[in-house]
């Protein structure tokens, strides 16, 4: 296979090429694809997963922003009859694009850290179409997604990743695994969107305003952070202390609240 040109990381696409053997392979066994599914890699980068997953006969979609990686992308993977780059930008791109009939879309990538967060809100709205996400992300990220209540990084990615899916820590990556070998820790995650919500009853725009609201000042109450929302009175009648913060409820709280609007 033609491996694509050494190519310099930018900076500006928040650029950390991992290149550990042992770690791509651990990945690819966790993700396990199968010749009749549909993946889809956000920034294949220099194409090192892309290489380890495509093996397996599925189809593939890579959607990469840099311009100057889509010649070597191609070179390198051209060859597979099911492969199909998109140039484009992962945060705008229209992933319901992909989807085709009964086969769900199986989403990966090693995220850039400067949009991990948004990016994942944005492929949590098309939650339906997706089997599952494995994710290599900041180590902080995903303790924030895996998060539980109580805890300071208890916030609004963990509650609504939750709220639509079943969130898992798989492992750890040390920094050596990347070039350059970023500050940071990573780890991957892998988040499977909910066959069916256990909350049929619960509109998730409306949850959605809530916990925006609930969490928009991290240090004040639930009473204030929820003013013109729903009053002290309204809360108790939840069971809840207007007087607490946001980060000691539990997402069934958040939905009784959300529910609570609707009425």
């Amino acid at each position: 296979m033609t491996k694509p040109k050494l190519h310099t990381p930018r900076k500006r696409f928040g650029q950390n090429f991992l290149q550990d053997e042992a770690i791509i392979g651990r990945i690819a066994d966790a993700i396990h694809p199968q010749e009749d599914q549909h993946l889809v890699e956000i920034g294949p980068g220099q194409g090192a997963l892309t290489e380890a997953l495509i093996t397996s006969q599925c189809r593939m979609d890579v959607v990469e922003l840099d311009r100057d990686l889509t010649a070597g992308l191609l070179a390198a993977f051209s060859i597979y009859p099911k492969f199909k780059l998109h140039s484009a930008d992962a945060l705008k791109f229209d992933f319901a694009s992909l989807s085709s009939g009964d086969i769900p879309l199986r989403i990966v990538g090693n995220l850039p850290y400067n949009i991990s967060t948004p990016l994942i809100f944005r492929l949590l709205e098309f939650a339906p179409l997706i089997q599952d996400m494995h994710f290599m992300l900041q180590y902080e990220v995903v303790q924030r997604l895996a998060a539980s209540p109580g805890s300071k990084l208890w916030g609004r990615l963990g509650i609504m990743a939750q709220y639509l899916c079943e969130v898992e820590h798989l492992f750890d990556v040390p920094p050596s695994a990347f070039f350059p070998p970023p500050k940071v820790q990573s780890a991957i995650v892998r988040l499977v969107p909910r066959q069916e919500s256990p909350w049929p009853h619960c509109d998730p725009a409306q949850l959605k305003r809530v916990v925006q609201a609930a969490f928009a000042q991290r240090r004040k109450t639930l009473r204030n952070n929820l003013k013109g929302i729903l009053d002290s009175d309204g809360i108790e009648s939840l069971g809840l202390d207007p007087g607490c913060r946001s980060e000691t409820l539990e997402l069934i709280d958040f939905i009784h609240i959300s529910n609570a609007i609707d009425g």
